[in-house]
């Protein structure tokens, strides 16, 4: 029996992790419903800071957020052919 191999990907995500809005942060992404730049995450994750703590940094982002914002990146990133 010939099977297909799947991978294994997150459902798609309830949460809207993100706007831009020209009028917000000159149209730098941001997470939906802030002022706080989606680039800050990554930034935080990058120096070594724990998730609970960009989070206790920045409280108008919600977890939902943030997974939403991981999982998105992550299924555009599995999408795309390897160099």
């Amino acid at each position: 029996m010939g099977g297909s191999s799947t991978v294994n990907q997150p459902a798609a995500p309830t949460v809207v992790p993100w706007s831009r809005d020209p009028e917000v942060l000159g149209g730098e992404l941001v997470f939906t419903g802030t002022r706080v730049p989606v680039r800050s995450l990554f930034d935080h994750l990058e120096a070594g800071d724990a998730l609970a703590d960009f989070l206790e940094g920045f409280p108008s982002v919600s977890r939902e957020q943030v997974i939403a914002a991981l999982e998105e990146c992550w299924v555009r990133t599995a999408d795309e052919d390897p160099p």
